[in-house]
């Protein structure tokens, strides 16, 4: 007799971890530990699959937002800690490097959210945070992403004032940043933000967000939007609140996502769930 979908489900969600398993539409992370009663953000996992950060609401951290390890131990997420380079502020939509060099993250410590960055040493200790923005420009900036070649980022910066966040990209030389372009193609009226590649050949996942909604949404070439659509998930909806998609690094066949929309299993308000990324379809001459 075949299971049923919130049976599968609620397995999923006692492995509490990026483990082997058999995903059927999807499965929550870390409950108690990643997922929480409190909010959940944007969530990314290290290479090596060892280690989760993520950002919560959470009480023990520096105020606001903050940005949370935990680390794998016995096929589970166990010991969520704050990160010491948290701030007063907010500090949320985290980022592995997919060679484990960096993380992203975006901050308003400084009065406007930006783009930062922390170097990491070879036994996984953090270094300094540092801003990290395009020369001469001052915009609000959020939800970085690395092609898995490492020569683009993907971001969201709020276009000037009363507008709202489009997706922006920019290639990368000697861990510079070049002059960013607008995927007009994808940008709409409403919030675009929490972008990530889908492979090298220009497929996206990003965030469609309105006022009090979120939804998830996939196109095969961001320069041309070829394939857009909203992303195949039961509780992906237009009326919904899903959003910062980002792909497992150690697992590229899955992705992250943070959700206060689906109906179980719960731990919160916001939590991180898995499932399986779209898969991107190739599209000729597609690359900026």
């Amino acid at each position: 007799m075949r299971s049923s979908l919130p049976l599968l489900v609620v397995a999923a969600s006692l492995l509490c971890a990026p483990v082997a398993m058999a995903l059927n539409e999807f499965g929550i992370e870390g409950m108690g530990v990643v997922s929480t009663k409190a909010g959940e953000g944007r969530a990314s996992l290290r290479p090596d699959g060892q280690r989760i950060v993520f950002a919560s609401d959470r009480g023990g951290g520096s105020g606001g937002w903050d940005l949370w390890q935990a680390e794998l131990r016995d096929g589970r997420w166990q010991a969520p800690q704050p990160l010491a380079l948290n701030s007063a502020a907010d500090d949320l939509d985290p980022y592995f490097s997919h060679d484990g060099r960096w993380l992203l993250f975006a901050s308003d410590r400084d009065g406007t959210m930006a783009l930062y960055r922390v170097a990491i040493d070879a036994d996984g200790r953090f270094g300094a945070a540092e801003r990290w923005q395009e020369t001469g420009v001052q915009a609000a900036e959020r939800g970085a992403a690395l092609s898995a070649d490492g020569q683009r980022l993907l971001f969201a910066r709020q276009a000037g004032k009363g507008r709202g966040w489009d997706l922006q990209v920019a290639t990368l030389r000697a861990d510079a940043r070049g002059p960013a372009v607008a995927l007009d193609a994808l940008n709409s009226a409403a919030d675009e933000t929490d972008g990530d590649w889908l492979g090298n050949e220009g497929a996206v996942v990003f965030t469609r967000a309105g006022e009090g909604t979120a939804q998830l949404w996939r196109s095969d070439c961001a320069w041309t939007a070829g394939g857009l659509q909203p992303v195949a998930l039961s509780f992906n909806t237009a009326d919904g609140m899903t959003r910062a998609p980002v792909i497992d690094a150690a697992k590229p066949g899955e992705l992250l996502l943070a959700s206060s929309s689906a109906r179980a299993p719960r731990a919160g308000g916001s939590d991180v769930y898995r499932m399986m990324a779209p898969r991107g379809v190739a599209v000729a001459g597609c690359g900026g």
